[in-house]
């Protein structure tokens, strides 16, 4: 039975598009409540900031959201970590940190994302040198199928399985996270660029700054984002390949408010105010839309883009815009970048489910010779998925071994084999 708590009215995702099949929302006051609810009975998936395109976070039985449980941030300034609770957004700990001091090594382009919901997908910024947001995790508490609260730590022998886990493993209470000093972030863009030149050249643009991103509608021109920190050796020189300096603020949708996004023009500020694409005060991106996002080793980056272009061309009309990031090697078993570095071909399409899921699909074929790993919140046709994890057998054998029945599974954990049927 579960206990009485306090509940919250069922959201859509956050792009609006669907409607989550649970029919409730509870938000436990402690880490009491939250275990009475995990061992009710009841499966249990761990809701965040709703920034998942698919039924990833969907669960037949409850939700729950653990921003009531009242937990801070906790720094270890000497052994340069912060322990935030699960559910806190980047945006939040970013500036939190700034002011101590410190700073992360990456953000992703929406500081609107909780830590615990973009560790568990692997979610990434841009950056030769930088790794997924996953890869700054030192250890993480979790909380089990009987209720008791785990610890797992860089050096434990599940540390690698449990850190990408899609929520299987159970609610993830706090992540613990390497920090350095804080720096400074100076961001440029380059309008017009020649697109076939970029690709021809993928792997010195993505390495010319600290953190770069190319956007294009396949229209054969591009624009190349870099925010480079200023305590970096200077920006490689792209002049060869055409184009000129913005104007004025750009915005990575044509047509949409350049204001929301972070300020640009070299101008130098704080590293959470410019490695994110956007505000954290503002609507990130079009809103109402779809996202994909299918990742690539780097060694074949080039000709994976070229093969994708050869679809999203063919689409344009449902192409709001792409985008083109690079990501170091990890160790994380699911991680998209699991042992090899890798570019992605980030698409934001217009909300049309079915076009979209159909292009999708003919984007995954065009794909398939350069073993893409879909990003796990966004939307993908593929359920074969095994094959493209060396460590799948050993992330299953965890999740069965932690929760033999199923309470953290979810129509999608089941539909891609990593939760029992």
């Amino acid at each position: 039975m579960l206990p009485d708590v306090a509940t919250r009215p069922v959201p859509t995702v956050w792009a609006g598009h669907r409607t989550y099949a649970s029919g409730a929302l509870l938000v436990p006051a402690s880490r009491e409540q939250l275990a009475s609810i995990v061992t009710s009975g009841t499966p249990v998936r761990t809701l965040g900031s709703r920034h998942s395109f698919t039924d990833l976070v969907d669960s037949p039985g409850v939700l729950v959201a653990l921003d009531g449980l009242g937990e801070e941030p906790v720094l270890d300034a000497d052994a340069r970590t912060v322990t935030v609770p699960g559910s806190l957004t980047y945006g939040t700990l970013g500036p939190w940190l700034h002011e101590r001091g410190f700073a992360l090594a990456a953000m992703a382009s929406l500081p609107h994302i909780s830590v615990a919901g973009a560790v568990s997908t692997a979610t990434h910024g841009s950056g030769d040198g930088a790794t997924t947001l996953a890869g700054a995790v030192v250890a993480l508490e979790i909380m089990g199928v009987d209720g008791e609260v785990r610890r797992v730590a860089r050096g434990d022998a599940a540390f690698h399985g449990s850190v990408v886990a899609l929520g299987a493993l159970g609610p993830v209470l706090t992540v613990t996270l390497a920090v350095e000093p804080t720096y400074d972030v100076a961001q440029t863009v380059i309008d017009d660029v020649d697109l076939a030149a970029i690709v021809a050249n993928l792997g010195a643009v993505h390495a010319s700054a600290s953190s770069v991103s190319v956007f294009t509608r396949w229209d054969g021109s591009a624009s190349i984002w870099r925010k480079h920190r200023t305590d970096a050796a200077p920006m490689a020189d792209l002049s060869g390949l055409g184009g000129r300096l913005a104007d004025g603020p750009r915005h990575p949708i044509a047509g949409e408010d350049a204001s929301s996004c972070t300020v640009q023009g070299g101008e130098t500020g704080p590293w959470w105010a410019r490695l994110p694409h956007f505000r954290i005060e503002n609507r990130p991106s079009a809103g109402a839309e779809l996202q994909s996002e299918h990742l690539v080793p780097q060694a074949v980056a080039g000709e994976a883009v070229a093969a994708a272009a050869q679809v999203l061309g063919r689409h344009r009309d449902l192409v709001l815009v792409s985008e083109l990031r690079s990501m170091a090697a990890d160790e994380h078993w699911l991680s998209s970048a699991h042992r090899r570095a890798t570019v992605g071909i980030h698409t934001t399409w217009r909300q049309d489910v079915t076009a979209v899921t159909d292009v999708v699909a003919e984007l995954e074929a065009a794909l398939e010779p350069f073993e893409h790993r879909p990003h796990w919140g966004k939307v993908m046709a593929t359920t074969d998925l095994a094959r493209r994890y060396p460590r799948w057998d050993d992330a299953v054998a965890l999740v069965h071994a932690s929760d033999p029945a199923g309470v953290f599974a979810g129509p999608f954990t089941r539909r891609v084999g990593l939760t029992g049927a």
